[in-house]
């Protein structure tokens, strides 16, 4: 009987004390806030009526922002443009400093000379582990990327160069 009350006492005011428990930040159904009613008005010709509005203030899982630590691969060692309906795909091939490169991409470097001049330029930059890694053959280290130009892009464009680290390869249209 007196086990029986003592818990029972115990208990009560182990329960009195979560009072504090409803408004604590360990609480999880307080992590994301209360919700609440939406009160912006849209209008029908708002392009961006279905796009919500971005907050300033950070959340929980927001990223912050990423540094681009790509740099130009080593060498290119084909360029090849197919044609396609929609316009065409640049398809390029390159031989890395050593293994493990990762995040290939050909990013358009764009200006004012070479849109007057007809060129259009992409650099193909890689990412590499920040660990070491061996050098390992050529067939190892190779690495391919392609993008899709619109014909749009693509008009009044006589020249497109691919350029790497220690070479460029270049094709003109016919």
């Amino acid at each position: 009987m007196h086990k029986t009350l003592s818990v029972l006492v115990v208990s009560a005011m182990v329960l009195s004390a979560c009072s504090g428990w409803r408004g604590s930040r360990v609480n999880p159904s307080n992590w994301f806030g209360k919700s609440t009613a939406a009160t912006e008005e849209y209008s029908v010709d708002d392009a961006d009526a279905l796009i919500p509005q971005q907050s300033e203030g950070t959340s929980l899982f927001a990223r912050g922002e990423v540094e681009d630590n790509s740099v130009p691969i080593a060498v290119i060692d084909e360029l090849r443009i197919d044609p396609t309906a929609s316009g065409a795909i640049i398809f390029v091939s390159g031989t890395a400093n050593r293994q493990g490169a990762y995040n290939a991409q050909l990013s358009r470097v764009r200006s004012e000379e070479l849109t007057k001049n007809g060129v259009m330029e992409f650099t193909f930059r890689v990412d590499y582990p920040e660990y070491a890694t061996v050098q390992g053959n050529e067939r190892s280290r190779r690495v391919t990327e392609a993008v899709n130009v619109s014909n749009q892009d693509l008009e009044g464009i006589r020249l497109v160069r691919v350029k790497g680290q220690q070479n460029a390869l270049e094709s003109r249209r016919r």
